[in-house]
């Protein structure tokens, strides 16, 4: 009996024919696995990043402008609420007598929006006297 300890020939032990053309077959689906996971990183991050920044301007009118119902008056005719007096304000509908002390106790205000980020109407109350309240910084 032969004492062979080299035993059976590995596919990629140099010496044989085939093993140059696996190594480098295995080398080059390496680099695509490479290419493919960076790819994926890349395009994850990015998408990512385009996420933040559609959720940050989601809630925003694009315009600019605050939304209004087709039946308030026009902004001349509204009441000024950096400017008006208490009974002035009660013509607003769904005003009351404390919400516009309020409104003229904590003035003033550069937007009508103001009234809901200083925390001096709630949602309800803002709601509904949207449409007829503008706010003026000069006196007209």
């Amino acid at each position: 009996m032969r004492n062979d300890r080299s035993g059976p020939k590995k596919r990629n032990d140099v010496s044989h024919p085939a093993a140059g053309l696996r190594l480098a077959q295995d080398e080059a689906e390496n680099e695509a696995v490479r290419a493919r996971t960076r790819f994926t990183a890349l395009t994850v991050a990015i998408l990512g990043v385009c996420l933040v920044g559609v959720a940050q301007y989601q809630d925003r009118d694009s315009r600019g402008v605050p939304k209004t119902s087709a039946t308030a008056p026009p902004p001349e005719e509204r009441i000024d609420i950096n400017h008006v007096t208490v009974g002035e304000l009660l013509k607003a509908p769904g005003m009351t007598r404390s919400w516009a002390g309020r409104i003229v106790r904590f003035r003033p205000y550069r937007t009508k929006q103001d009234l809901l980020e200083k925390g001096v109407v709630t949602n309800e109350v803002y709601d509904r006297i949207k449409d007829y309240v503008i706010a003026h910084r000069d006196k007209q």
